[in-house]
Order: structure tokens, then C-alpha cells, then sequence
């Protein structure tokens, strides 16, 4: 391939006919896919550290958000609001904490005044669960943070921007996020 392509004419090559989806793939850097990669490789760490207490890496993070969204003493979590915390959709939520529901760690409760509305809960046990596996997790944790260094708290940064209201906002526009 002669020249190199930018990132602003590649969909214009391909609809013109003039890339096939090859030499896309040869010229292509995807940001998705170098964070999904780096996110599984991540996963694959957590997963292992906190596999003692029969949980995966997300179903810890489903629950610590449980327990940082009623902080304060505060109600427990609309799924609605915890769905937008994790910038999910409510159907994932909810299969998410089917296993979680099933093993007793996770309760759905209806809110008292609208019946269509359910918070979840963190049973004792669920509470129980979550302290093991963040101590295991919390190994886990501080070995990224000494591989990475400082950068980890960038990629954390980072990694914040991409998923806040505000990227999907500047993306939707096709504006910098900080311009």
C-alpha cells in the first residue's frame, strides 16, 4: 500500500471502493481494541487473585458499587443507577447479578413507592463475601499499581474519561472532549 492512511478518510476509502477490508485491518489502529485487550489481560489478573471466594473480578466490582452507591446510610441502589454508574445497559445488569441473586449475595428489593422500581442489596453474606475477596483483591491491586507505576493512575484517569457522560457527549458531537 503506498500511502498511509489517517483515521479521517478510512471510511471514505472503504465506501469508495478503494481499501478492502485487509489493508483496513493492516492500517487500522483501534482503540477499542487495544483497550479490550488490555482489559481482559487486567480481568485475567483479578479473576485469578480473587478466585479463592468463588467470584470473578467484575461480580466484586457489581458489588463494591453496590456498597459504595448507598454510602452514608443512605437507600440502596436503583438498579437504574447503578446500571449508570457501570455504564451498562439494565438488561446486563440484570444478568450480571443473576448469579449473584441466585447465590444469595445480592438482594432485589421493590421500592416502597413505585413498585416497578427495584434497589439491590448486599445480603450479610454478600457483605461477608465481598470483604474476602477485596483483601485478595486489594493484593492484586498493588502489584498493577508497582508494574505500572505512574502511569496507572493515568490509565485510571483515562479509563474514567472514556466511560464518563461526557465522553459520549463529545463523541455524539464529534467534539474534544477538552478543547
Amino acid at each position: 500500500m503506498g500511502k498511509k492512511l489517517s483515521i479521517g478518510n478510512l471510511g471514505e476509502e472503504l465506501r469508495g471502493g478503494r481499501l478492502s477490508s485487509p489493508e483496513l485491518l493492516s492500517e487500522l489502529v483501534c482503540t477499542n481494541t487495544a483497550l479490550r485487550r488490555a482489559s481482559r489481560r487486567l480481568g485475567q489478573l483479578y479473576d485469578d487473585a480473587v478466585a479463592p471466594t468463588g467470584l470473578k473480578a467484575t461480580q466484586v466490582g457489581l458489588l463494591t458499587q453496590i456498597a459504595a452507591l448507598r454510602e452514608g446510610g443512605h437507600q440502596w441502589p436503583t438498579l437504574q443507577s447503578l446500571a449508570e454508574r457501570l455504564a451498562v445497559s439494565i438488561s446486563a445488569l440484570t444478568h450480571a447479578l443473576r448469579p449473584l441473586v441466585r447465590d444469595g449475595l445480592v438482594g432485589l428489593m421493590p421500592d416502597e413507592h413505585d413498585g416497578r422500581t427495584k434497589h439491590a442489596t448486599l445480603t450479610t453474606h454478600g457483605e461477608h463475601r465481598l470483604h474476602e475477596a477485596l483483601a485478595l483483591w486489594a493484593d492484586a491491586n498493588q502489584r498493577v499499581e508497582v508494574v505500572l507505576g505512574t502511569s496507572a493512575s493515568a490509565l485510571r484517569a483515562l479509563a474514567d474519561d472514556v466511560a464518563s457522560p461526557e465522553f459520549l457527549e463529545a463523541y455524539e458531537a464529534r467534539r474534544m472532549l477538552r478543547g
